[in-house]
């Protein structure tokens, strides 16, 4: 049975170029082409492709918000990502999003079908120049966290991340529905466990920890 496709660019000329590189192969379908966003989860959902081939900018809906879609919808659907450019941000949010694949443009064209192919037997593919910092960075800031977590409760879990980005004592007690006086007596113990002193030593300590 062959491995059902749906493309998905924006550039009339990339979707030309992967159908007829997927037709040459005879155990490819290409079942969809999309130019957006929307039209591509459309077709997911109508199709329930194998393997998704997914531009991570096109118009309206992005890459990026497919795939949230898809996992909010629980779609089974795989996902090679295939880009010109990926930053470590981007790089990151696709991890979460368990991506399956990323290719960039500027590979090989068998290079994209045996990701594809591997992709589709349960494997992973990533372009290493893309994702080795990424990969790197998502570790360190699930360690963090963990570190963090086994210290502090939840409620001062929360006061940390509103502080670090910014936010007065006064509007964390806003956001939070509680006094800012009992928002001063979180913040005084959270100091204490972790060992800083005021609300610039917090933000360094929470930056580095990964939490914001």
């Amino acid at each position: 049975m062959p491995i059902g496709l749906v493309l998905a660019d924006d550039h009339p000329i990339v979707l030309d170029g992967l159908e007829q590189l997927f037709r040459l192969e005879q155990d490819f379908k290409v079942l969809a082409r999309c130019r957006d966003g929307d039209e591509t989860l459309q077709a997911v959902r109508k199709y329930r492709p194998d393997v998704l081939i997914l531009d991570i900018r096109m118009p309206g809906r992005s890459g990026l918000a497919v795939l949230r879609e898809m996992k909010r919808e629980k779609l089974p659907t795989r996902v090679v990502l295939l880009t010109a450019a990926i930053d470590e941000n981007e790089a990151l949010e696709a991890i979460r999003l368990r991506v399956s694949g990323v290719v960039l443009k500027e590979m090989a064209p068998q290079l994209l079908v045996k990701c594809v192919r591997k992709v589709h037997a349960g494997g992973q593919w990533f372009e290493k120049r893309s994702f080795a910092r990424a990969l790197e960075t998502l570790l360190q800031r699930e360690a963090g966290a963990r570190q963090i977590a086994g210290v502090l409760t939840p409620r001062e879990m929360e006061i940390v991340r509103l502080v670090a980005s910014g936010l007065h004592n006064k509007e964390v007690a806003e956001k939070l529905l509680i006094s800012e006086g009992t928002v001063k007596i979180h913040l005084h113990h959270i100091y204490e466990k972790l060992h800083v002193d005021g609300r610039l030593e917090l933000t360094l300590y929470a930056r580095d920890k990964g939490l914001l």
